[in-house]
């Protein structure tokens, strides 16, 4: 595992420690429990949410309201019923989140469907491990149902809009006056990463992970380490390579904060560059171009898109995507295929002309 995923990994670490100090003491055998399953930051996420959830029940349950969450044991959880997850799903709707600088103000909260689900999946995972434990008697969030996700219409770019995003960041002709001051700075890293982007489909935490030794030249390939660590090599065609090797020549001339950094896209600092600013330079250059809102991740569905109409292997882009379920690229394309069939169907002819 390369450098910056370890130190990425060190630092949710030492964030989950901090987020349990939060969380009735009894939490960290869970923690523990499901260390050896789960990634540190699926972890960190359960953290979060189950800090939501032991608010809720200081605030609105009950028998359990006003007692402090540090007060609290693994034998309280006997008296959360279904019924009260169900309406800690309600809460989530709408809550105001304490500000612990100002007491007197809190920050306004909504989560929809997908949010409350990933909250409940938190609560599910607490329950499931201190049941089998046998610390209760039941499992009253197996009962509860997953809200339904209404599945939202996939963004893409289609080859025209690629073609200008790439233009747009190559001549910095749609930036405003202010952005244009630091484009001729930045426009060779910035191709490079939309290029990248759009030639393979990584993930944006995968793109600012690549370090320089992870270039391979002669096999025209990248190696990346993956959600749950694993390390793959992804495949680039000539149009990648050469905004790779234009870029490169610019990097082994740049000076770096740390005289060790090898990583390959690196801020106006000389360190590495962050995920949030890759989000906001596609932003900042898609704005000009299309009226979509454009992330890293569209444009890694631009990827998935194109690769699937040139080969019709659902299997291949599942694994180019790194998916470890082929239905969840089967979900996300499932558009595209149904637009071949109403385009075949549209040609045939009931009667002879």
């Amino acid at each position: 595992m390369s450098t910056y995923h370890e130190e990425l990994k060190n630092k949710e670490t030492l964030r989950l420690r901090e987020i349990q100090k939060e969380l009735p003491s009894f939490t960290q055998s869970f923690f523990r429990g499901i260390a050896q399953t789960t990634s540190t930051k699926t972890r960190l996420a359960y953290a979060y949410d189950l800090r939501i959830f032991f608010r809720y029940l200081y605030e609105e349950h009950r028998t359990l309201g006003g007692v402090e969450t540090k007060d609290l044991t693994a034998e309280h959880l006997n008296e959360i019923s279904s019924e009260d997850i169900d309406s800690f799903m309600e809460y989530l709707s709408y809550y105001i989140r304490p500000d612990h600088e100002n007491p007197a103000y809190g920050k306004e909260m909504h989560n929809d469907e997908k949010g409350k689900s990933r909250k409940l999946a938190a609560v599910r995972m607490m329950f499931k491990y201190y049941f089998k434990m046998k610390v209760v008697t039941s499992n009253p969030a197996a009962l509860v149902d997953t809200p339904k996700i209404h599945e939202k219409t996939i963004v893409r770019l289609d080859v025209n809009e690629a073609a200008d995003l790439l233009d747009a960041v190559e001549t910095g002709s749609k930036l405003s006056d202010r952005e244009k001051l630091f484009h001729e700075k930045t426009k060779k890293r910035d191709l490079a990463i939309v290029t990248l982007l759009l030639g393979t489909g990584m993930r944006v935490s995968e793109c600012v992970g690549i370090n320089i030794k992870d270039l391979d030249f002669k096999n025209n390939a990248i190696k990346v380490t993956r959600k749950g660590g694993n390390e793959v090599f992804l495949y680039f065609n000539d149009e990648v390579e050469e905004a790779l090797t234009d870029y490169l020549e610019e990097r082994n001339n740049t000076d770096t904060k740390d005289e060790k950094e090898d990583a390959l896209f690196l801020s106006n600092r000389g360190t590495r560059i962050t995920v949030r600013s890759v989000q906001n330079l596609v932003k900042k250059y898609a704005q000009g171009v299309t009226v979509k809102n454009i992330s890293p991740h569209k444009l890694r569905s631009t990827f998935g898109t194109n690769l699937y109409q040139e080969t019709q292997d659902i299997y291949l882009v599942a694994d180019a995507l790194g998916h470890a379920d082929v239905n969840t690229t089967r979900k996300h394309y499932a558009e595209v295929e149904s637009y071949r069939r109403r385009l075949a169907t549209s040609k045939l002819k009931l009667r002879k002309e």
